[in-house]
């Protein structure tokens, strides 16, 4: 199944991040970036499909934005907002970006 997904979990915790807000854009011909969906982390820091309405998975470069701020708030954090740009080769596979986040750093990666 084709699609993209993503989860996050919470590393200073060691819990999902329930809850963060999370934009899917893809690039137009153009260059500009064009918002695909929004949706919000479920309780377990998850969003298994951020393609919907019928929107199918286009051989192009898309980006995540994670609202990290709106998420630690009150608590102060280093990264009010990370974004992580990528590119489908493939549109027939499926296609999952993990973020481990903490108050005051990231890391992300090619998931399964």
């Amino acid at each position: 199944m084709s699609g993209i997904s993503t989860h996050v979990l919470d590393t200073a915790k060691g819990l999902p991040a329930q809850g963060v807000r999370v934009v899917l854009e893809r690039r137009s011909l153009e260059g500009g970036w064009v918002e695909v969906s929004s949706c919000v982390t479920d309780e377990n820091g998850r969003v298994a499909r951020l393609l919907g309405n019928g929107e199918a998975l286009q051989a192009a470069s898309y980006q995540l934005t994670f609202s990290t701020g709106e998420y630690f708030k009150p608590q102060e954090c280093f990264y009010p907002e990370v974004t992580v740009l990528f590119d489908v080769r493939n549109a027939s596979t499926h296609h999952h970006i993990p973020l481990l986040l903490s108050p005051y750093g990231y890391t992300t990666y090619r998931g399964s």
